[in-house]
């Protein structure tokens, strides 16, 4: 599978260093990782776990912690934009949370961005609490008609357990929607799946820190687990 068009969902924390939600250091990492996309269209849509992870804070009503975690992604954006005009690389970021700095999220003008070579930055989630920028992902993916969503994680791809405490945990090279819905794995969020499979959207899950795995996407090589 070699995409033309691809959504990389991508971690907040791709953004972050040693107890900072910013590292100059590893967000010029990240764009160099990116730059490998040059020969593709590319949308990104961004967590914002480098600042606040909304379902996890513990100490905010869910729905503050998610309003909060909607506009950390809209900062995210921002850096990352910055930082990919310095390598001359045009993006443009579109928010589903008005602000002054960003552009409404407009699939139309996204498609015709991506056309031009032009990276689009997916922020503000979905607009709503409650929702994961998963489905936030697969949602903006389907409506930029990207023929790959890409999931960068933390782990190598979907496992039969958690690989941290499953001792016999191994990975899943491949499986349909309906095995990853039926068994309900925990690497991505169902809604995002069922809006993939309704559209047939294939999903690469990959480990991020693995390297080459952006490359090996953009040349069609098989990394992390595939499902479709």
């Amino acid at each position: 599978m070699t995409p033309t068009r691809l959504l990389l969902k991508l971690s907040g924390e791709a953004l972050a260093g040693s107890g900072v939600p910013f590292s100059p250091d590893e967000i010029q990492k990240l764009v160099r990782v990116l730059s490998t996309t040059a020969t593709i269209e590319l949308a990104i849509v961004v967590g914002g776990g480098n600042i606040l992870r909304g379902a996890r804070s513990g100490w905010l009503d869910r729905v503050d912690a998610d309003e909060v975690g909607m506009l950390a992604t809209v900062l995210n954006g921002l850096v990352l934009r910055d930082y990919l005009e310095q390598t001359n690389r045009a993006a443009i970021v579109q928010s589903a949370v008005a602000t002054q700095f960003t552009e409404s999220v407009d699939p139309r003008r996204a498609r015709q961005a991506l056309a031009a070579g032009t990276v689009v930055i997916f922020t503000g989630g979905t607009g709503n609490p409650l929702v994961t920028t998963d489905t936030a992902a697969a949602i903006r993916a389907v409506s930029v008609r990207a023929e790959l969503l890409a999931k960068a994680s933390n782990v190598p791809g979907v496992f039969t357990a958690d690989p941290r405490t499953g001792t016999d945990a191994h990975l899943i090279p491949e499986l349909s929607y309906d095995e990853f819905l039926a068994h309900r794995y925990g690497v991505m969020d169902l809604a995002a799946v069922e809006i993939c499979k309704e559209h047939n959207l294939p999903i690469v899950v990959f480990d991020f820190s693995e390297q080459d795995a952006i490359a090996k996407l953009v040349t069609g090589d098989r990394v992390g687990t595939l499902i479709h």
